[in-house]
């Protein structure tokens, strides 16, 4: 992709153009691979609905970054797993060309991207990690349901609303490959993680344009209305009801832009990233500039690998600041009717008070939420209602001591943090729930799964805390290693479902 000179602060005129602008590798490679859709309604067997299949069976391939390397897809059958369960599809001579062409040019990192960076942000995710959970659950993902355009292709598919854990464990199998240490190295998978998702993006669009994006943009300039129709859906079972339902649910081209364009992306890329780091300050847990830029840097490569152009990238906060601000204000400009936030905002903070073991805390999230986003991102995810006013007093109450009690601590002892000790223990209530405990675990390859479980047992204990305080976190989540606490708590239904088949699992979703 063309990069552009880089500005922070980028006027709404300039963003504007961003909205029907998205990603042409991707698309391209996803339009080769699907062809040209059939006018009219189409039937549950068209042949677009098992190519998305096949792609998901050879995303059980992309295991880490030096196997893409040298990975080619050949024309012919395909089986992932044995017997019974074993899944099947065919990949057709020009899927393989498209998907060798893509993997070829997207794997190659930017030649701005600086190693020593990127090694510092993935220490600050080792050093900082645990705190991750609840600033994923109560930051990165409450600012990405903001923007209304993109909280719409959740609502149509169900990813959030009922489908939350699922969504969360997908977004967390992206995250942990890119941070783990040379996760964007030849020794890593966050490279071939990426990928996939990107290809995901690219399939939303398809399906939802009823084919490539440029080709939607192209009769939109040459006079046309802008208008994707909605269609009947046909029958399907399984997941292939989501790719379906996208297919069906219709687009409005000129005043929408495009499903997950290149504003959104960037949007989206904030909130992993910017998000996370305002939420530290917030907390009282601030890095130092040095740390930030090193953290945002490494988010900004994860971007160019996802597609998405330099220029709509941020370098410091203050830009991280001034773009957030920016897209968001857009966004709210721009309503969608029925609104679909609330819903989600209802399903993601259901998702965490289910996590907690006790009643007078499972409103926790809600505040936290409020706390970390601030009062506008609460009304837009309907989370500005009452709560027990006995779960806010001792919310306030713990939150607001424990903030005064590191500010003077602090002074003698500058990593002595009790904020950092609740968060890291909230962050435990939240994975041994939702990201570590479930039917299907997080939908990586094995070997990945290991590097994860052994990143959580470093965890364990807050080496930055003092030994008193470790044991006062032990009584707020489990005594010893967290790994082997969570594995204890997995359901039966899990053994046996990681590795090759688990991720051949892995559906094409927003």
């Amino acid at each position: 992709m063309t990069s552009k000179p880089h500005n922070p602060l980028l006027p709404a005129a300039d963003l504007a153009p961003m909205q029907h602008h998205a990603d042409p590798l991707a698309d391209a490679t996803i339009a080769r691979i699907l062809g040209p859709w059939p006018p009219g309604d189409v039937a549950a067997d068209a042949p677009q609905w098992a190519h998305i299949n096949t792609v998901n069976l050879l995303f059980s391939q992309w295991t880490d970054n030096a196997t893409l390397a040298t990975w080619q897809a050949t024309e012919g059958p395909l089986q992932v797993g044995e017997g019974d369960k074993a899944a099947k599809g065919y990949v057709t001579a020009e899927m393989a060309k498209a998907l060798n062409d893509y993997v070829q040019g997207a794997q190659v990192l930017p030649s701005w991207a600086d190693a020593r960076k990127i090694e510092r942000a993935e220490k600050l995710f080792m050093d900082h990690g645990a705190l991750s959970c609840i600033l994923l659950f109560c930051a990165s993902l409450p600012e990405c349901y903001v923007v209304p355009d993109l909280s719409s292709v959740l609502h149509t598919t169900g990813q959030l609303e009922q489908n939350t854990e699922y969504r969360i464990r997908s977004t967390a199998a992206m995250i942990f490959p890119v941070m783990l240490h040379g996760g964007l190295s030849q020794r890593g998978a966050g490279v071939a993680q990426v990928l996939k998702v990107r290809l995901i993006h690219a399939t939303v669009r398809n399906l939802i344009l009823h084919g490539s994006p440029e080709h939607a943009i192209a009769q939109w300039k040459a006079g046309g209305d802008g208008l994707v129709v909605p269609r009947t859906a046909p029958a399907g079972g399984g997941r292939s009801v989501m790719y379906q339902t996208l297919y069906a649910r219709g687009w409005n081209l000129a005043a929408k832009g495009l499903p997950c364009n290149q504003e959104e992306l960037a949007y989206t890329l904030l909130t992993f990233g910017y998000v996370f780091l305002r939420s530290m300050r917030r907390l009282g847990l601030g890095l130092p500039p040095g740390d930030e830029e090193a953290y945002l840097h490494a988010w900004n490569v994860v971007g160019h690998v996802l597609g998405i152009d330099r220029s709509l990238m941020v370098e410091t906060m203050a830009q991280g600041d001034a773009l957030m601000a920016l897209m968001q204000a857009r966004g709210r400009a721009e309503p969608v009717t029925p609104d679909p936030r609330p819903a989600l905002g209802q399903a993601l903070m259901q998702t965490m008070a289910n996590a907690l073991p006790w009643r007078i805390v499972k409103p926790f999230p809600q505040l936290m939420t409020r706390y970390l986003c601030g009062r506008e991102t609460a009304e837009d995810l309907g989370l500005n209602q009452p709560v027990p006013w006995l779960s806010a007093l001792l919310f306030w109450c713990v939150l607001l001591l424990a903030r005064a009690v590191d500010a003077v601590v602090g002074l003698l002892l500058p990593r002595f943090s009790i904020v950092r000790m609740l968060t890291r223990a909230l962050g435990y209530h939240f994975m041994s729930r939702v990201l570590m405990s479930q039917t299907r675990p997080l939908q990586l390859p094995t070997e990945l799964l290991n590097q994860v479980d052994t990143v959580v047992h470093s965890w364990s204990d807050d080496p930055h805390a003092p030994r008193w305080l470790n044991h006062i976190e032990d009584r707020l989540t489990t005594s010893g290693s967290w790994s082997r606490d969570l594995a204890s708590k997995a359901k039966p239904a899990q053994t046996g479902q990681t590795g090759q088949t688990g991720q051949a699992q892995q559906a094409i979703s927003p």
